[in-house]
Order: structure tokens, then sequence, then C-alpha cells
């Protein structure tokens, strides 16, 4: 199987699953920076069996402190989560949502961290979905419980490379910001206390590597945009964001090429609450 093929699948592909009856788990991750909660979302139409998934409940977990805005939930939380959607072992997963790629790419990220290989997101979104023609539901879904076995108890050191602050700030890797270019360069910070970027780090916006309709650069298109910012991607990688959110489109983009790049989880928000960390501003 390609790539992109392990890591996305079209709207047509996933109704042809749904309409010969593939044992599969869809889940519904609406989540913006701005309106975090998507359930009232949800429940005014959603893909056919979907089950709303709570990007800050259920793919976070606030009670750990030091660890940024959105930090990562533990491997036994998330098994009971997954239990509650529905998730079966050895069954599909596919994830989407209706924001740039967001809370469906972290979701992935989250899910296959977690030890479950067989998770995918929906290029293109709820948008791709209703381009095609394709049916909504309205109301709650309520599944059977799951027996989803999760296999990492620490995602932090889970199926997925990550890096710790310590890690980053030793500059061994080429370090991507995906926020968006003001951010980088330090002109307005909406969400943390302290504006700029890691010192080294190159602007990867999450929204450059995704098309005008959502879906995901073909991977020419992909090496395009990374070449055209001077970022080289012939050594390790690895993606930050805010809160380890955004970074993981661009993550997805990269696995849908066939590369690896690590998160750093805590992101900006853990760097920058920190006097001590090194802070940069202006252009690369």
């Amino acid at each position: 199987m390609k790539p992109r093929d392990q890591v996305l699948i079209t709207a047509g592909e996933l109704a042809d699953l749904i309409g010969a009856g593939t044992p599969l788990s869809i889940l519904d991750v609406r989540w913006r920076l701005d309106e975090p909660d998507g359930r009232a979302a949800y429940l005014d139409g959603h893909l056919p069996g979907a089950v709303y998934v709570s990007l800050d409940d259920e793919l976070s977990d606030h009670a750990l402190v030091g660890r940024g805005r959105h930090p990562l939930p533990s491997g036994p939380s998330l098994e009971a989560a997954a239990r509650r959607w529905g998730v079966r072992q050895d069954s599909a997963i596919v994830v989407y949502d209706d924001w740039n790629r967001a809370g469906s790419a972290r979701a992935w990220w989250v899910l296959t961290a977690a030890g479950l290989p067989n998770v995918r997101i929906l290029d293109g979104g709820l948008g791709a979905w209703r381009s095609a023609g394709l049916p909504l539901e309205t109301g709650q879904v309520t599944p059977e419980p799951g027996n989803v076995t999760v296999l990492q108890e620490d995602l932090y050191n889970g199926a997925r490379p990550t890096l710790t602050a310590d890690q980053v700030g030793a500059g061994s890797m080429t370090l991507l910001d995906a926020r968006a270019p003001e951010r980088y360069r330090g002109d307005t910070e909406p969400v943390d206390a302290v504006a700029g970027h890691i010192p080294g780090a190159r602007n990867l916006p999450s929204g450059s590597v995704l098309t005008a309709d959502g879906t995901f650069l073909a991977g020419d298109e992909l090496a395009k945009q990374l070449s055209d910012r001077g970022i080289d991607d012939s050594g390790p990688l690895a993606a930050y964001c805010g809160s380890g959110v955004t970074a993981t489109i661009a993550i997805a983009a990269l696995a849908a090429t066939g590369q690896e790049a690590a998160l750093y989880p805590g992101s900006w928000s853990e760097w920058s609450s920190d006097p001590n960390r090194p802070v940069a501003r202006g252009p690369e």
C-alpha cells in the first residue's frame, strides 16, 4: 500500500466501505481554535454512523501540568474513550473534521501513537463528503461499546516519535513551525503569553500543506513547498505549533509521502512558558 493510502482515504473510498458493510469506526473530530467544542455542529449533520470525539476532553489530558495547552492523553484514558466510541479490535478507523484537517490530524496522530495501525484521515474532510453529494445524518450516535486495546501507555514515548523541550533546544533536527507566518514572526500572539518562535525553526504553516479544497498536497507539490521555503528534508524532521494540534497536519502530510517527522507535543505553549528558553522574532 502506498504511504498516502495508509494515511488518507477519499470520500468515495469511504462511501464504498460503508456501502459494503466493512467493520469501521468513523470519528467526527470537529475542533477549531476559536470554537473548540464541535458537538453542536456534529448534531446538526455528520457522516452516517459517526461518533463525536472531543479534542479538548478526549484527545488531551489537561491534568498534566507544564506540558502546554493540549497535553497528550494517557494510553489507558484513550483506550477507555475509544471503547466508548465503539472502536473494536482490528477494525478500521476513519477520522474527519470540518476545519483545515486540524481535529482529524490530531486524532490520527494520537491513535497511531497509541499503537492502533489502521487509522486514516478523510482527505478534504466534511467538505469533500458534501461535495461528493453523499448523505449526512443528524443527532447523536451511541454505539455498542468497543473492545479495542491500546498498546502504548505513554504517548510521549509511544509508537510515533516525539521530542522534549530539551531535545528541541539541542537543535539536532530540522524544526518546522506550523503556525501562521504572523505568529511565527512574533507580529502577533493571540493565545500564548510570549510572541515569536523557537530559534532555528523554519515556518511551514499547516495550511500550506493543503490544497484550496482542504485535501493534502501530492508528494511533488509538498516537496516544492519545502524547497521554496528553504527547508532541507533530507535529514530528520520535527514539527511544532501552538499546542501540538496543527503541527500534526504537517506531520500527516509528510507521512503521506513516506517521510516521518517527530512532534514536539508541548509546542510553543510549553516552550514560551519558561522565561529561560530563548525566543526568536522576525522572518527566518
